[in-house]
């Protein structure tokens, strides 16, 4: 496996991470490429496959799980699994790229503890749980018992915030892009 260097971005679902991920990929000088995880949950109507996920049905991820074709995976929710493919860091490595993940806390904890010192790990803190749950009701996309089981899985999550390298508070947008960017340029360039 390439040596190349991993950037990792894990929050609580809502806190901003995936805006952060965005904003860095539209770098060009960083060289980074997104790691496409694999998910078995509900394409939603605005994704796509190869893109935003790769969508396997819960049959389709155990049979790679059981061909240890995953760094790392997750059984996020009853037959709702989260993981990263091991192809993905090697077609961004060959390359010549940095691969940054956009994955659940425990996954990219899994991710940090493989790749040691090669990787940084970015935990992504919304300023208060409160504005985390109003943001995912913004979002639209959640039943009332989705929401009620984000929250609470949100709230597991903040627990683990300072087992990461750094911790970024997502509470001005702006601010959060920045201190990410100087965070990520610093680690490549080191």
């Amino acid at each position: 496996m390439s040596k190349g260097k991993l950037i990792i971005f894990s929050a609580p679902s809502g806190s901003g991470k995936t805006t952060l991920v965005h904003h860095l990929l539209s770098k060009p000088e960083l060289k980074l490429a997104f790691s496409v995880s694999a998910t078995s949950r509900e394409k939603r109507p605005n994704e796509v496959h190869g893109k935003d996920y790769y969508f396997l049905t819960p049959n389709e991820f155990r049979a790679r799980i059981e061909k240890n074709e995953f760094l790392e995976w997750e059984e996020v929710y009853e037959n709702q699994f989260y993981g990263t493919l091991r192809s993905e860091i090697d077609r961004i490595h060959s390359e010549g790229k940095t691969v940054l993940f956009d994955v659940d806390v425990v996954g990219g904890l899994n991710i940090k503890n493989q790749f040691g010192d090669t990787a940084l790990a970015v935990f992504v803190q919304p300023p208060s749980v409160k504005e985390l749950e109003n943001r995912l009701k913004r979002r639209s996309t959640e039943s009332d018992a989705s929401l009620a089981k984000r929250v609470a899985k949100a709230e597991e999550e903040l627990a683990y915030a300072n087992r990461f390298d750094v911790i970024v508070v997502n509470d001005d947008l702006e601010e959060a892009k920045k201190k990410a960017e100087k965070l990520v340029a610093d680690f490549i360039l080191k």
